[in-house]
């Protein structure tokens, strides 16, 4: 498995263990986690078709292989003459394939290619007539190493056979807006017949139009019914139309098992929330997917925690349409118990952040809730975390409205966390001299800083709005200081915007970077640090901590320039453009508290921070960023974020040698093997782990009956 012209490189399996938590469950709550498992993979080809056109064809003809080996995949070696090398070759690149649900994978998304021939590929393939046929329909896409990451070009929320450009994305945007058709869950497919344009939405539904409007009497909107408006000269020769049923048999497995589920839920909210899950999957209406986020806010410490749907928007070019997300987790109550007095002196640190005021808004300041909600906070053990990444934490919803009136949640994964701790992971851009304490270190960091990131990160911040037509949610007779200006605020979100809508593909990473600041700048409080058990008497010395924070804090900018795509100058991971960021603005800003070693002939790249300019520069320059873009995104003044940001985002001059080094050491992304339930015949649930290998791998989606 690698990348373009890359060398083969070993990767570690991970178990995602959770045998232990789950066996602590009731019976009725297995078989909730059980059917609610079943229909989060039942999402996998959905995110296969989202993220490539070959994606399902590569997974089917893998699947075919195995069962024709019987999981026996040494057979190709003994029977058909493989290599062995070629068969480990290919089982990497299945497990990694399998494991991230695409082919493009890694900061960036890199794509993927098998290091073995098309004549190795025909060779297996020749063990029966169904892979025969699965493989030629994909050997080609499978084997290029074009296009190297996704763009808009590529991109498979934009089929059609015509190509689209981000301007009729656009258009197509203000339709969809007038007739009140929100983009999550949608496609758009554009073609040209006779001149004439044909633009579809593709809207994700169990059921298709013909179905929906027999069934809801023509209260659907009829499909040539969406209103044009003028949108230049072009338009007049265009037509839009919605049509639902996209991933349709995905779908309606997916609302097959979650009716399964209804009758094992804990309450009655929950059994509401799944019904509202499947009105909209049913229907494609993200009216009552709100709905069922509202409810799944207010049912608090669930033992089977669970997260459905169009969730997160990074991999469109365009930055509004949402790849699929399932996850299934169980609690871990007495973890969950340690993080209580973070969210009980929540206020407290927010009172601390560099926009509070003392005598506005209780000591918080203007741009912040008058009454922080502290969100639900629980760590997890994922059963099924069925996504193109595994995330270490979760905090959703994302829609802003419910956030500030219902609130949200936070949710860490636990077993996805503990493999930040192998030894065995490389970490290239630490010096040889502290890489022994880094890798004791990090671990810990990345715990403290993505509780903090999560809760007070994306937990903070009001966005100053008209919400309707003369209705403000602030004194709009006496607006609020910019506390950067001195002055009145001058810019605020108007009726209809939203964070995304307004800041578009900044958006993403804009956000995260502000998170990731919040949690560094917090994080390296003495009075934070001692709630995790850090101080100056523990083992590891809070001071100790501060200093590879900041050491982290390099060492991830630079890993970031894996995701930079030369070709198209654009950022493939919004995490690793937040990263990059706060680097590139603290190697500026911060007055020599970082230093960059390199040497390009020797592939040679280190980052060193100066401990004596961490209490004098780093904090408060870490201040100034955080500053800057938390009223920006409050007060939707993108005029004054997009310059700034973008800068910050630029790979340049001495930047762009550190890229080629880091590109030349591409580190493999992570890769799970994830247990399955199984309902026996005598009602109980069981589990089943399997080994940590791309075998296991392989065989635990064969088991999933995908």
């Amino acid at each position: 498995m690698g990348s373009p012209g890359s060398s083969h490189h070993a990767v570690t399996t991970y178990q995602l263990s959770i045998q232990e938590v789950f066996d602590r469950l009731s019976q009725n709550e297995k078989l909730y986690a059980h059917h609610l498992s079943h229909a989060a993979w039942h999402g996998s080809k959905i995110i296969l078709r989202q993220t490539s056109f070959e994606g399902v064809g590569i997974f089917d003809f893998i699947l075919e292989l195995h069962k024709a080996c019987e999981g026996e995949w040494h057979r190709f070696v003994q029977l058909l003459g493989i290599s062995a090398e070629e068969m480990e070759q290919f089982l990497d690149y299945s497990g990694m394939f399998m494991s991230r649900l695409n082919n493009f994978c890694g900061e960036g998304d890199r794509k993927i290619v098998p290091q073995v021939s098309a004549d190795t590929l025909r060779k297996m393939a020749s063990i029966s007539s169904a892979a025969t046929t699965a493989l030629e329909s994909i050997i080609d896409q499978m084997l290029s190493p074009a296009p190297y990451t996704l763009s808009l070009a590529d991109s498979t929320y934009y089929p059609g056979s015509s190509k689209i450009t981000k301007d009729e994305i656009a258009a197509v945007a203000r339709v969809m807006e007038r007739n009140a058709i929100e983009p999550e869950n949608t496609r758009i497919s554009k073609r040209v017949e006779d001149g004439h344009v044909f633009y579809d939405i593709l809207q994700a539904s169990a059921h298709t139009n013909t179905e929906l409007e027999s069934h809801l009497k023509g209260s659907a909107i009829p499909i040539q019914d969406l209103q044009l408006g003028s949108e230049g000269p072009q338009w007049n020769n265009a037509t839009v139309r919605l049509r639902r049923g996209d991933h349709s048999d995905e779908i309606s497995k997916i609302c097959e098992h979650i009716s399964k589920a209804i009758r094992f839920s804990a309450n009655d909210t929950q059994a509401h929330m799944l019904m509202d899950y499947l009105e909209s999957f049913t229907t494609g209406s993200l009216e009552a997917y709100r709905r069922s986020m509202k409810r799944w806010v207010r049912d608090y410490n669930p033992r089977v925690e669970i997260i459905f749907g169009f969730v997160e928007p990074y991999r469109d070019p365009y930055g509004v349409r949402c790849e699929w997300r399932g996850v299934i987790s169980v609690a871990d109550l007495q973890e969950t118990a340690k993080l209580s007095t973070l969210v009980e002196n929540s206020t407290e640190f927010i009172r601390k952040l560099p926009w509070a005021v003392s005598d506005v808004n209780d000591g918080k300041g203007p741009f912040e809730k008058s009454e922080f909600q502290a969100p639900h906070f629980s760590i997890v053990h994922a059963l099924s975390f069925v996504c193109s990444n595994v995330w270490e934490a979760s905090n959703v919803p994302n829609y802003n409205d419910i956030r500030e009136t219902c609130g949200f949640k936070n949710i860490v994964y636990a077993n996805r966390m503990s493999a930040n701790a192998d030894p065995n992971r490389p970490f290239h851009w630490v010096h040889p001299s502290q890489e022994h304490e880094f890798k004791r270190i990090n671990h810990i960091i990345r715990f403290i800083t993505t509780s903090i990131h999560e809760l007070l990160g994306h937990g903070t911040g009001k966005l100053i709005s008209e919400t309707i037509a003369g209705v403000y949610n602030f004194d709009h007779n006496n607006p609020p200081v910019n506390s950067l200006t001195g002055k009145p605020i001058v810019s605020w979100y108007r009726p209809g915007q939203t964070w995304t809508s307004v800041f578009e593909k900044l958006a993403g990473t804009v956000e995260e970077c502000r998170a990731m600041l919040i949690s560094y700048y917090l994080g390296q409080g003495k009075d934070m640090l001692s709630m995790y058990g850090y101080d100056d008497d523990s083992d590891i010395k809070a001071d100790e901590l501060i200093y590879n924070m900041y050491l982290h804090i390099g060492v991830e900018g630079l890993r970031a320039l894996q995701a930079f795509n030369v070709e198209e100058q654009a950022w493939g991971s919004p995490h690793a453009n937040a990263n990059y960021a706060i680097f590139k603005h603290l190697m500026a800003d911060a007055d020599g508290l970082f230093t960059v070693h390199s040497d390009a002939t020797a592939g040679v790249l280190h980052v060193h921070v100066d401990r004596s300019k961490i209490a004098t520069h780093g904090k408060s320059s870490i201040g100034r960023i955080l500053h800057n873009i938390h009223v920006w995104r409050c007060t939707a003044d993108v005029d004054a974020c997009r310059p700034f940001y973008e800068s910050l985002s630029a790979v340049d001059g001495e930047y762009e040698v550190w890229r080629q080094i880091v590109a030349s050491k591409p580190e493999p992304p992570w890769k799970f093997v994830q247990a399955n339930t199984f309902l026996n015949d005598d009602g109980q649930v069981e589990l089943r782990v399997y080994s940590e290998s791309n075998e296991g791998i392989i065989q635990s989606f064969a088991d999933r009956g995908i």
